[in-house]
């Protein structure tokens, strides 16, 4: 069916179809361009939760556990996705919506071109019609006219008594309307063949090409139309596969939390390294009550050392319970000394590890610049190799000084895992030979009600080992302490030291329950952190005070 035949008088419907068409296609580029827009406020929401939920850290503060990890990687999943939001607004913007707008404006402009040249054609069809009605209107007129004229004629003819003058007059009159009736006439003719002739170009021509181009362009419209409601869904197809893809990571991001590692990573960061502290004793404090002689075989024996003062006891046994309290906070020291063991060396060798790292970073510089110098010596138009050697001297200076960060942690480090390994033999290999005050705290954390009941024992060194530490300088003195009782230093290593005897601390207790100490005369040796009351000098490192 065709336009130009079918609707050849329905040019003011065809307008009014080819104007909703256009309306058509700009709607639903609204529609696009709405979308579009949904889609980049749902990704900028995305990235904006992604950040939210992903603040920046330190690298120290790196997250470990495989639960936090997993969500990282579903963050990042999900960050990935947002940016396939955005490419789906962005390829509606270019391929649907953009495409849409230029191509409404190209119709507006084809619909405007064919609807002028439809009303050209009309009015020239109307012009036609009106010189054709004027030359009808105006024969008509000359033949009435000459009609008046032939019987004006005739009646004075046949009046005898009119003159020749007149008749001749009216015989005159009456040719020239006959001749102008007959130009009316012929001019009326002429107009009709013409008109009829432009009817028939118009209706069987003119407006059947002009309609056949409206028909062509609502047709490209309507296949325009089904392109972009293709393009419109292959633009969400085209990422389906990475977003497939994004998916299948979260769901393996999901797999990989591990309870198992997560529970080891937490003893991994906040093992001590300490042992537990030992059990509490029974503190029997009706000793000095008078027992009657059948209670006194089943009363305890008095201990035969002095007794100490339950008040110290009692704050003793306070101060170092803290296993479900607060622990109090130390300062943080470059040697991480105030760090418990475990934690120091994990600590130091992550250190070390870093260091080591820079240190490769210089040398692999070193060498490039070396490199470079040779080069520029055998091709001196290259550069002058006198103006590499500030920059491979300040190389080199940064490599000694990492390599002295990386002696002194390494130092730190044998330490710690030296004196660690020492206390844990003396531990496991402490003997009985020690004995305490009835009732009182050893240096281990454990109690004992009778002096011929076994206990822990101070450190139990390498026999050689405080010739090697003695015999050098003199360590210096850390702060200084009071003795609560008295103590017969009776293992090696251990230090006399009688009640209220003052002496210099040289070295802090490192967890153990021993300190060691220096008295006045030059004599050093380890005595129990629980039977001295400790000052720590303010300046020097961990700085407390022990009672």
């Amino acid at each position: 069916m065709s336009w130009g035949t079918d609707l050849w008088d329905q040019f003011e419907n065809l307008d009014k179809h080819t104007q909703w068409g256009i309306d058509f296609l700009e709607r639903y580029a609204k529609f696009v361009k709405e979308r579009l827009e949904i889609e980049q406020t749902y990704a900028k929401q995305l990235r904006s939760l992604v950040k939210k939920y992903c603040p920046k850290r330190s690298k120290d503060e790196e997250p470990r556990f495989t639960s936090c990890l997993s969500f990282n990687a579903i963050l990042n999943e999900l960050n990935d996705y947002a940016g396939q939001r955005e490419v789906v607004a962005e390829e509606m913007g270019h391929k649907v919506y953009g495409e849409l707008m230029r191509y409404s404006q190209d119709l507006k402009a084809e619909r405007k071109h064919h609807l002028q040249e439809g009303r050209k054609t009309q009015q020239y069809l109307d012009q036609c019609w009106k010189h054709m009605d004027n030359s009808k209107k105006k024969f008509e007129r000359e033949c009435r006219e000459a009609e008046k004229s032939q019987m004006m004629y005739d009646r004075l003819d046949n009046d005898i008594n009119a003159t020749k003058s007149e008749v001749e007059k009216a015989k005159s009159q009456l040719y020239l309307r006959q001749h102008m009736a007959e130009e009316s006439k012929n001019e009326y003719a002429a107009q009709l063949q013409n008109f009829n002739s432009e009817q028939l170009k118009h209706f069987n021509v003119s407006i059947p090409q002009i309609f056949k181009n409206l028909q062509d362009m609502d047709e490209r419209r309507t296949v325009k139309l089904g392109e972009t409601y293709r393009s419109f869904a292959e633009v969400e197809r085209r990422v389906i596969p990475i977003i497939s893809k994004c998916l299948e990571g979260m769901v393996t991001a999901a797999k990989n939390v591990d309870e198992r590692r997560d529970s080891d990573i937490v003893v991994e960061s906040f093992k001590s390294g300490f042992n537990p502290p030992g059990e509490f004793p029974f503190e029997d404090f009706s000793q000095n009550i008078q027992r009657t002689g059948s209670d006194s075989t089943i009363g305890t024996p008095k201990s035969e050392g002095g007794k100490p003062d339950p008040k110290h006891a009692i704050g003793r046994t306070k101060n170092k319970l803290w296993l479900f309290g607060k622990k109090p906070k130390a300062p943080t020291l470059e040697d991480l000394s105030h760090l418990p063991p475990e934690q120091r060396r994990k600590k130091l060798q992550q250190r070390i590890d870093e260091l080591n790292k820079d240190l490769q970073k210089e040398m692999d510089q070193r060498d490039a610049l070396n490199k470079m110098k040779d080069v520029y010596e055998k091709n001196p138009q290259m550069g002058d190799p006198g103006s590499l050697q500030p920059k491979i001297s300040e190389t080199i200076c940064n490599m000694e000084k990492l390599r002295s960060e990386i002696h002194k942690n390494e130092s730190w480090l044998a330490e710690v895992e030296g004196k660690h390994g020492s206390r844990s033999e003396r531990r496991s290999s402490a003997d009985v030979n020690h004995h305490a005050p009835h009732g009182r705290e050893s240096p281990e954390g454990s109690y004992t009600d009778d002096q011929n009941q076994e206990h822990r024992s101070p450190p139990q060194p390498d026999p050689h080992e405080f010739d090697d530490e003695f015999d050098d300088d003199p360590l210096p003195a850390i702060g200084h302490c009071k003795a609560l009782y008295s103590f017969d230093g009776s293992n090696e290593g251990t230090l006399v030291m009688n009640e209220n005897e003052v002496l210099y601390i040289i070295e802090d207790d490192k967890g153990d329950g021993w300190t060691r100490v220096r008295k006045q005369s030059g004599e050093e040796g380890y005595v129990p952190t629980s039977y001295v009351e400790i000052t720590l000098e303010k300046n020097s490192k961990g700085a407390v005070t022990y009672i």
